[in-house]
């Protein structure tokens, strides 16, 4: 898998570009209004239980505006907090910090609402079964998503269509399971290869080929079990398809190896953060 990068030349950049959308064409016209020369200090707090992620991104926020604005992190990201607890401390210009208020929470609430909830998936599925994120992101935002999934003790999935061969139902559908499983074998490359099924007839075809994993995709719990039991010692086993915080915990009970949750990126709440003066 490409391995993801997240330098400061990559937040900054990141951060810069939401400052830009926030600030075009005529910059913060209300926070112009306040003095600037104020010198305020805000406390960074958590309105919720959180596993926090993306202090370096709202640190960034802020020094991007301001370099003398202090940013004074109490807490590492991924680190679990309790409700009102003391993430992080502001000072500086009143104006400038109230410019950068909105670019640096909106990452710090996204960022940790991922990480929050991987870790309750995670924490459900046990430690004998990982719980991975798809490619169902935001665009142009998977690197983010997936660190946070990282931080919430989630594993990455595949980062894009290169990284390996993952064949799905709607390439089955257009072709023939075994000739598309027979071909990837034939140019792998040491990509790993992943067949995706959703039923016990289509693993038959396919049951003897020299493959990574095998994706069982919307099986019932019973089906599952059956499937992981035949699979499991010749192949990575993996359940995907609906999965949520109440299915979790019996679906890693069958055994799988590990479990793919859509959810954790392209649904998650926002943790709801406060900066109070």
């Amino acid at each position: 898998m490409s391995k993801i990068k997240l330098s400061e030349d990559f937040i900054r950049n990141s951060v810069k570009l939401a400052l830009n959308e926030d600030l075009f064409p005529s910059g913060d016209i209300t926070s112009n209004l306040v003095e600037n020369n104020k010198i305020i200090k805000l406390k960074l707090i958590s309105n919720e239980d959180a596993v926090i992620g993306g202090l370096l991104f709202a640190k960034h926020a802020f020094s991007l505006i301001d370099k003398k604005i202090k940013f004074k992190i109490k807490k590492k990201d991924g680190s679990f907090v309790k409700k009102n607890s003391l993430i992080a401390l502001v000072e500086g210009k009143a104006q400038n910090i109230l410019i950068a208020e909105r670019v640096a929470l909106n990452y710090l609430s996204h960022i940790s609402g991922i990480a929050t909830k991987t870790n309750q998936f995670v924490k459900l599925a046990g430690k004998k079964c990982k719980i991975c994120c798809t490619r169902k992101t935001i665009p142009n935002l998977r690197v983010i998503q997936k660190y946070a999934v990282k931080l919430g003790g989630g594993t990455n999935h595949r980062f894009n269509l290169s990284d390996e061969y993952l064949i799905k139902d709607n390439h089955i559908a257009s072709s023939n399971i075994k000739k598309l499983v027979s071909l990837a074998i034939k140019n792998k490359k040491r990509r790993k290869i992943t067949v995706e099924i959703d039923n016990l007839k289509q693993l038959k075809q396919i049951m003897g080929l020299k493959f990574d994993t095998i994706l069982f995709d919307n099986m019932n719990i019973n089906n599952l079990k059956v499937a992981v039991k035949l699979t499991k010692k010749y192949y990575e086993t993996e359940a995907s398809g609906n999965v949520t915080i109440k299915k979790v915990k019996s679906i890693a009970a069958t055994g799988v190896d590990r479990i793919s949750v859509g959810s954790i990126t392209h649904s998650v709440p926002a943790v709801d953060f406060k900066l109070e003066i």
